[in-house]
């Protein structure tokens, strides 16, 4: 039972439940982002390339087998091309969404500091230039 309820106090601490939301988050945003690579941006690369598909790109080699027959080995590296250009992109986006979150952060921090200053009255300033003719 110690178990269990050590269990529970960490899952429902702060930390946790702010994490399971942004992994949901980032969930949702990873497949708006294979999205867009996929349906946006590698027709335009197909269109760049004369509508040759990445993912086709194979190098053909023999293979001799020991009964003597010959098959063909195809490696292919359009594959982990394809996946490549899938890990600039995404990266690139998320670069993006993260700058864009630290400016809207940074945004309403300067706004709240802003905000806490207190705003002086006209009779502390004018005790103020009174207090600084005196010491002159």
């Amino acid at each position: 039972m110690a178990f269990i309820k050590d269990f529970k106090e960490f899952a429902m601490k702060g930390n946790v439940i702010d994490m399971a939301v942004w992994v949901i988050i980032g969930w949702a945003f990873w497949k708006i982002v294979s999205s867009l690579v996929e349906n946006v941006f590698m027709p335009i690369i197909g269109y760049l390339t004369a509508w040759v598909d990445v993912k086709d790109l194979t190098l053909k080699m023999p293979l001799l087998a020991i009964d003597g027959s010959s098959k063909m080995l195809g490696l292919k590296y359009g594959l982990f091309l394809q996946s490549v250009i899938d890990f600039i992109i995404v990266a690139f986006c998320i670069f993006l969404f993260i700058r864009l979150i630290a400016r809207i952060s940074k945004k309403k921090k300067s706004d709240t500091v802003a905000e806490e200053k207190p705003s002086i009255s006209e009779d502390v300033l004018l005790l103020r230039e009174i207090r600084d003719l005196l010491k002159k």
